[in-house]
């Protein structure tokens, strides 16, 4: 029996128009749909921010509005707005065309696909499929039947929220009943081993039940709006039932890196440049329903550094805000620490005993929220001195260790400046000398360097010690495709005076100069030496970009960038971007005056094209010795290699090289 008979197929089966494709690409604005994901600030004529890809403190992640590419720096991934969400949330093609065109509100033509394309549906795409539906099927219970008005509906009322915000949140209810989900998820044909492995459904041997029953749902998003998990509170009271349980971690659920409401923060956090960190599903409701829509929350577990990372691509200021309870709040403040680590800017507010982000959100408007949190949130060293100094009181030993934890949290903190400011408020609040302090951080940087430096050597493997290093060896003429193809992509309209010869009839050679585009000069050098490209990627975009520039005379460089092969679209993307990132903005406005690279290039272009010919003919000459010993070589052969040798120096003669 066919796979798609096991699954719902309806998000997947129909195969999208060329001209809905087509659409996307020329509507999309690339730094709008990035935005959402990575904090990018203007530089020059394009955007910078943190890699979104690896750990990183300065900005090498590239964005370029006028190319509609990017290209990250310190991972090497690039290419255009499809690229992107396929790379960072894991989209298949057809999904990133559909998430887009979502946003743009484009309409999608579609034609069906045969039974052979829907097989190949990925495993990762079955399981957000049936995460959709799970959202859907809860969310419908939750408004629509008489046990989730009742139960789920009432509780969510009674938190305090509007049906506008529950139907934002997508929020629902399971019902009270064993299979009542998983019956029908099967009825419309999900497969039992995807509902498994989302964790929604339970399996024993041959008993199968629902995961969440009689709880109300919290759905869990990506950055992008793709439901990753649940988290469901239980309503009734069970001593043997967990209040809360969350989804199991799973292909497409990772709790440790997931931040819950970031999908509906990640706007106003980046505009506000601060992100609000709270405890709770509810508190980032109730705030995001008061008008505070900067909030995320780690759902509970204690935070990661990953969660963190998820934040600093959107802003690099956390304002984390507590309850009034001491004893949670001494817990909570220890995994702050991770926050310093990233060099993050930490701030902490408190509510007035009784209060949570949740129940203060409840009882003041927008306005008051922002002014108290203005008013009474604190840097996070002077909040945690201060703390933990009215514990310590007059105890010298509580003290004494008191600085010592103070130390260590300024310690995680990657930039000396801001460690300096943070000793000396801490010497202030502790009434230390900022001395004693000094040397405290000193001793413990230097045993965190011993540390790390053991801790390396001792993950170093043993056969590298007397391994002899050996330097990869320069592929030189692979080098020269590249350079050629790089010319071809970035100039290949532009045209130049070339000079060129011919032979008259009288056998005279005459030199003369000729205006073209430096395509149809690298064209009629190669044609004309019968040069093929040994690397099959650069032959593949060459030979494209010759059929193109043959068939309509101009090279259209959008072709390459949204090409159906993603190899070539990163190679199209490295080209480009590495040439935006050297280029220097706003020296004509002081005043520097350079020569451009664009008057270099038909000298580039021939250069280029001689040195490939050279060698080639290198290649030759050694193939001809390598098939041949000295002794054993004709005369032809000898007079062959004589011939190439010739002609070497003839080319060389033209880069003014002595050979």
């Amino acid at each position: 029996m066919k796979l798609f008979l096991f699954i719902k197929f309806t998000t997947f089966a129909p195969m999208i128009a060329k001209t809905t494709i087509d659409k996307v690409y020329e509507t999309v604005r690339l730094e709008e749909v990035i935005g959402e994901f990575v904090n990018l600030k203007k530089s020059g004529a394009n955007f910078k921010g943190l890699s979104p890809f690896s750990e990183e403190r300065t900005p090498s992640f590239m964005v370029s509005p006028v190319k509609q590419i990017w290209k990250d720096f310190s991972s090497g991934k690039g290419g255009n707005v499809v690229a992107f969400l396929m790379e960072h949330e894991h989209f298949s093609y057809p999904e990133a065309i559909r998430w887009l065109a979502k946003k743009y509100n484009i309409e999608i033509e579609e034609t069906e696909q045969t039974d052979e394309e829907k097989l190949k549906t990925t495993e990762r795409e079955s399981l957000y499929a049936a995460s959709d539906f799970a959202q859907d099927f809860f969310h419908k219970t939750l408004l629509e039947t008489e046990e989730g008005k009742a139960i789920g509906l009432s509780y969510f009322k009674e938190r305090g929220f509007s049906m506008e915000t529950i139907k934002r949140f997508k929020l629902g209810y399971s019902p009270d009943s064993w299979t009542a989900f998983t019956d029908e998820a099967l009825r419309q044909q999900y497969k039992l081993d995807f509902l498994e492995k989302t964790g929604l459904t339970i399996v024993k041997e041959t008993k199968k039940f629902d995961r969440f029953k009689g709880r109300v749902m919290f759905p869990i998003h990506s950055m992008s709006g793709r439901v990753l998990g649940f988290g469901g509170r239980i309503l009734k009271i069970d001593k043997k039932a967990a209040k809360y349980l969350n989804s199991p971690e799973s292909d497409i659920y990772h709790k440790s890196k997931v931040l819950y409401g970031i999908y509906y923060a990640k706007q106003s956090i980046a505009k506000e440049d601060n992100c609000y960190l709270v405890e709770g599903y509810t508190d980032v409701i109730s705030m995001h329903q008061a008008g505070i829509k900067n909030v995320v929350s780690s759902s509970g577990t204690a935070l990661t550094s990953d969660q963190i990372r998820l934040i600093k691509r959107l802003t690099n200021t956390i304002t984390v805000l507590f309850d009034g309870d001491a004893a949670g709040l001494r817990a909570s403040i220890r995994g702050i620490d991770l926050i310093l680590e990233q060099g993050m800017n930490v701030r902490v507010l408190t509510f007035p005993d009784g209060d949570d982000p949740d129940s203060f959100a409840k009882t003041h408007n927008t306005e008051e929220i922002t002014d108290y949190i203005q008013a009474n949130a604190r840097d996070f060293i002077s909040f945690k001195a201060n703390l933990l100094m009215d514990e310590a009181s007059n105890d010298p030993i509580k003290k004494g260790a008191l600085v010592r934890d103070m130390i260590g949290s300024i310690a995680k903190i990657p930039n000396a400046i801001q460690q300096e400011i943070y000793l000396k408020e801490c010497a202030r609040i502790m009434n230390v000398s900022e001395h004693v302090l000094f040397n405290e951080l000193a001793q413990i940087l230097t045993k965190n360097k011993k540390d790390f430096q053991k801790q390396a050597k001792i993950e170093q493997p043993l056969a590298v010690v007397n391994k002899e290093i050996v330097l990869e060896k320069v592929d030189r003429q692979k080098t020269l495709e590249y350079q050629i193809i790089a010319l071809l992509l970035l100039y290949g309209n532009e045209k130049y005076e070339f000079e060129d010869t011919i032979i008259d009839d009288e056998g005279e050679v005459r030199t003369f100069m000729i205006e073209q585009t430096v395509a149809k000069q690298v064209f009629l050098h190669l044609q004309a030496d019968e040069i093929a490209f040994s690397n099959t990627l650069f032959k593949e975009v060459y030979d494209e970009i010759m059929a193109m520039v043959n068939q309509n005379e101009t090279l259209e460089i959008s072709h390459f960038v949204n090409h159906s092969n993603t190899k070539v679209s990163e190679l199209t993307t490295h080209i480009l971007m590495n040439e935006e990132k050297y280029i220097k903005h706003d020296w004509q406005r002081k005043q520097i005056h350079t020569k451009e690279k664009k008057d270099t290039i038909d000298q580039m272009t021939v250069d280029t094209i001689y040195n490939l010919r050279l060698k080639l003919i290198d290649n030759l000459i050694d193939s001809i010795k390598n098939e041949y010993k000295e002794q054993e070589m004709e005369n032809h052969i000898r007079d062959e290699i004589m011939d190439y040798t010739g002609l070497r120096k003839d080319v060389a003669s033209k880069l003014n090289r002595v050979v």
